[in-house]
C-alpha cells in the first residue's frame, strides 16, 4: 500500500470527509495532509514562495494527526496561507514513548486572483474521527467542519 486518500460523501451532510492511507505514520500524516489541502485549494495553483516548519510530539498518534491537521488549518486562517506541498516525518520517541513529528509545508500566500479556492475549512472535527493500523498499514477517517 502507498500513500493515499479519498473523499467520504456518505459520511457527513454539512461537512468534507476523507479517508486517508500509508504505509507509515508518515505516509498516513503525509496523505491526510494532501486531503485538506486538496480540500481548500487547487494545489497545482499554488506557488512554493514561503516554507512553514511545524514539529509537534503527543503520546497518542491520533492526537497528533489532528493537532498536524488542525494547524494546516489555522495556518489557512490566521496567516491567509495555502499549500502545495507536504513533507514530514513521524516516529515514535525513544526517551519517553512519545509520537513526535516533524513537518514541512511548501505555499504562499492566499491569492484569489491565482488560486483556485475550493472549500473554506473551518476545523478539524473529532465525529467520526479514527487513526488505526490495519494489515501493516495506517488507515485514518477524517470529518472537515466546512
Amino acid at each position: 500500500m502507498t500513500s493515499s486518500f479519498r473523499f467520504l460523501e456518505d459520511i457527513a451532510l454539512a461537512d468534507s470527509a476523507f479517508e486517508a492511507r500509508g504505509d507509515s505514520p508518515s505516509e498516513l500524516f503525509a496523505a491526510s495532509a494532501r486531503a485538506v489541502i486538496e480540500t481548500m485549494v487547487a494545489p497545482q495553483t499554488v506557488s512554493s514562495t514561503c516554507t512553514k516548519a511545524i514539529t509537534r510530539h503527543d503520546r497518542s498518534l491520533e492526537e497528533l494527526l489532528f493537532d498536524w491537521l488542525a494547524d494546516i488549518v489555522y495556518l489557512k486562517d490566521a496567516e491567509g496561507l495555502v499549500f502545495q506541498d507536504v513533507v514530514c516525518t513521524v516516529e515514535k520517541r525513544q526517551a519517553d514513548g512519545d509520537w513526535q513529528l516533524n513537518g514541512t509545508l511548501t505555499g504562499e500566500p492566499i491569492d484569489p486572483a491565482r488560486h483556485e479556492l475550493r472549500a473554506d475549512i473551518k476545523a478539524i472535527t473529532k465525529h467520526r474521527y479514527e487513526v488505526r493500523q490495519d494489515n501493516g498499514g495506517w488507515i485514518a477517517t477524517v470529518v472537515m467542519d466546512i
